[in-house]
């Protein structure tokens, strides 16, 4: 693992409707040293990223969501700000190749449960300078 970001650097969304996995979720991202802003809910989460959609490298967001889907929301997200990072995160199989193809290269996976060291080192390939997404 590479040193601990610069968390100015690294603002992490994250969204999912299960508090208790929310908050875990955010004290491990916290205790690496990521700045984090924890959403309950897809429309909590979608007024935050339209609010200032630069200022995140990437939203980690769960698939089932009430009120709206996450593969919905992330493509909205990914609509108004194509250079930020998605990592996926459920409980059930899920594709990213199903998703439009010009996302999908910065589109990553993680399968619940996780353990802390599963989220680093996802969140560090998906925020790796040569992860796919577009140039900067």
């Amino acid at each position: 693992m590479n040193a601990v970001p610069d968390p100015s650097a690294s603002r992490i969304l994250l969204v999912d409707d299960v508090e208790a996995l929310l908050a875990v979720t955010e004290q491990y991202l916290r205790r690496l040293g990521y700045s984090t802003l924890a959403c309950r809910t897809a429309r909590e989460a979608w007024a935050a990223f339209q609010a200032d959609p630069l200022s995140f490298r990437l939203v980690l967001t769960d698939i089932t969501l009430p009120e709206i889907p996450g593969t919905e929301l992330l493509l909205r997200m990914l609509d108004l700000n194509s250079r930020v990072a998605v990592l996926i995160c459920s409980g059930y199989p899920f594709d990213p190749a199903s998703l439009p193809a010009r996302y999908q290269p910065q589109i990553g996976f993680l399968q619940k449960p996780f353990t802390p060291r599963m989220l680093a080192e996802a969140v560090e390939r998906a925020l790796a300078p040569d992860a796919g997404a577009p140039p900067r």
